[in-house]
């Protein structure tokens, strides 16, 4: 065992030197300065009491800065997570109490352990099955559902909570009036603060502003200010170690909500990884590693009551940005949110919860990808359907089923895709022995007794009655004068038995109607699957050709002495 590769911390602070650590450590101090109201709103996001969230970000970032394979990532709660939480927990128990509490901390656990296992056994190529357009229609979504949750907050109204948007806006609608006007002024002058300050420069930190400035304006006014609610109080103290209690009934309760968890946060980290990556040449993210850091992560935080977590688009970003090249600003990243937990807590008490409603609103917002959406309309029209469907599934059944839809609806256009690719007829270039698309060059040569093609995918159950279809279609638009079919094979990387099965009928079909069936630019592999499914039973090894242009030519002459010599080759190979 490669002890750099699975634990990434030696490689890195063998080869640590002195000049790097001032920009991990202006890199970690920013980092906590937003990770720490960030932690206490998406714990009220989440149905927990604000600690949760200081919780959340201590162990797992320390964790991971160990075991992950990337040097910037940053780990701890987010919103998306801990609205998912919020979702799958509140049909369990109470929010906020400590039954709900308990099982929001098994979560974590039983999230971590999925995690572990898919990064032990190499299982991350799984999640590869939600595509761009899923992803960026689920976030889209997600980001929107957590916004509106957010305005009750907001606004000062005790609406609906939920993560079906006919529900929140139905109760929004005939509760609107109701709205707090102190709390609606201070969450509007948030909002604007913040994005002020973002178009201002990016790397200030404008959650802590905001944040202090309503700790202060609180403190002062707080006797004109009373229907203003407010985090009150936040305990001091380390988290303690303690095994979650593992009660089966309610392990396959949060499995579905779990494995969601386990695919969107992978998901989220294995994004920003691979965006920080390409930004640097040091170091090289590990699909696997990232599920086994974010497992450890979990696991171990789970034993310090902490609820599931996983990377931070802004913090990560943030973190690159302020100097950060190692793992070290996690460290002190985790270090400020310690002084937090045994010193500072008792400074958020005054801290109005609108303030942090619009902290996450600001943030969330940003996540709705309108650009995608676009760009994909004029790009790839099925791409954008497959976004919208998943967009408005989540946003109309709640995150779970939202992530099912896009899952199964990936995996259907995968289907299709495959199921009916690109298969065209190819056309003699003028003085040359290239044979190309007759569709794309008009001025190609065709020939009504010769039918060249090409199949640009594997060959396989799914399409082996495609293939069929179109070869048979192509066949009677030349009106039945063929006497050779010329397979160019160069674009199938695979065949099974099935599409041999297939092509040994139609080699058969065709003969019978005294027609000649040619191999051309046939992959080694692939060729070796059509041998070992029998195809040389119906037809002969000559047939096999390097280019489309030698089987025309020696259909044509019936003498070519490169293709005796690829016959032979051919032969030799598989004597």
């Amino acid at each position: 065992m490669n002890l750099r590769n699975s634990i990434p911390l030696i490689g890195w602070l063998s080869d640590y030197k002195k000049s790097q650590f001032k920009g991990d450590l202006i890199a970690g101090i920013t980092v906590a300065t937003v990770l720490i109201p960030q932690g206490i709103a998406y714990a009220l996001i989440a149905g927990l009491p604000p600690i949760y969230g200081l919780y959340s970000a201590l162990i797992p970032q320390i964790v991971y800065a160990i075991f992950g394979s990337s040097r910037q990532v940053a780990i701890g709660p987010v919103a998306m997570d801990s609205l998912i939480v919020a979702t799958g927990v509140s049909t369990i128990a109470l929010a906020g109490s400590e039954s709900y509490v308990a099982i929001a901390i098994l979560l974590a656990l039983l999230v971590g352990m999925i995690q572990f296992t898919m990064g032990i056994f190499r299982l991350g190529f799984i999640v590869n099955f939600l595509s761009k357009p899923v992803i960026t229609g689920f976030t889209s979504a997600v980001a929107l559902t957590i916004g509106l949750n957010q305005f009750r907050n907001l606004f000062g109204v005790d609406f609906v909570q939920s993560d079906q948007i006919h529900h929140l806006l139905e109760d929004m609608g005939h509760r609107f009036l109701e709205l707090d006007s102190n709390t609606t002024i201070i969450g509007g002058i948030t909002c604007f603060i913040i994005i002020a300050l973002r178009r201002v420069n990016k790397k200030i930190p404008n959650a802590l502003i905001v944040v202090t400035l309503g700790i202060v304006v609180m403190y002062f006014i707080k006797g004109t200010l009373q229907s203003v609610a407010i985090v009150g109080s936040i305990p001091s103290g380390l988290p303690t170690f303690t095994i979650p209690e593992i009660e089966f009934s309610l392990v396959k309760q949060l499995l579905p909500i779990a494995f969601t968890l386990v695919m969107i946060g992978y998901l989220e980290t294995i994004s920003i990884g691979k965006s920080l990556e390409s930004q640097q040449d040091v170091y090289r993210i590990d699909p696997n590693q990232e599920l086994i850091a974010l497992g450890l992560s979990n696991i171990f935080g789970s034993f310090f009551k902490s609820y599931p977590s996983t990377s931070s688009f802004s913090r990560s970003a943030i973190n690159a940005e302020s100097g950060a090249t190692t793992g070290v600003s996690a460290f002190i990243s985790a270090v400020m949110v310690v002084i937090t937990l045994l010193f500072l807590t008792p400074i958020f008490y005054y801290l109005p919860k609108t303030i942090l409603s619009a902290i996450i609103i600001v943030a969330v917002f940003r996540l709705i990808n309108i650009r995608e959406a676009i760009f994909l309309w004029k790009a790839n029209n099925l791409d954008f359907w497959l976004l919208l469907a998943t967009f408005l599934a989540t946003l109309l059944f709640g995150i779970e089923y939202g992530i099912l839809i896009g899952v199964a609806l990936s995996l259907i256009v995968l289907i299709f895709r495959t199921s009916r690719p690109n298969v065209v007829e190819l056309g003699k270039v003028p003085n040359s022995d290239f044979y190309r698309n007759k569709n794309r060059f008009k001025d190609v040569l065709i020939d009504d007794e010769v039918l060249v093609f090409r199949f640009d995918a594997q060959l396989f159950y799914a399409n082996a009655s495609y293939f069929r279809e179109r070869l048979e279609a192509m066949i009677t638009l030349k009106e039945d004068k063929v006497k050779l079919i010329v397979l160019d094979a160069e674009s199938i990387n695979r065949v099974d038995s099935s599409g041999v099965e297939m092509l040994k009928q139609q080699i058969l079909y065709y003969q019978k109607r005294e027609i000649k069936f040619y191999f051309a630019g046939v992959k080694g592999p692939v060729r070796d699957a059509l041998f070992r499914g029998g195809l040389l039973e119906v037809i002969d090894i000559s047939h096999f050709f390097m280019r489309a242009n030698g089987a025309v030519k020696f259909y044509k002459t019936g003498d070519n002495k490169n293709q005796k010599k690829y016959a032979q080759y051919i032969h030799q190979a598989y004597q």
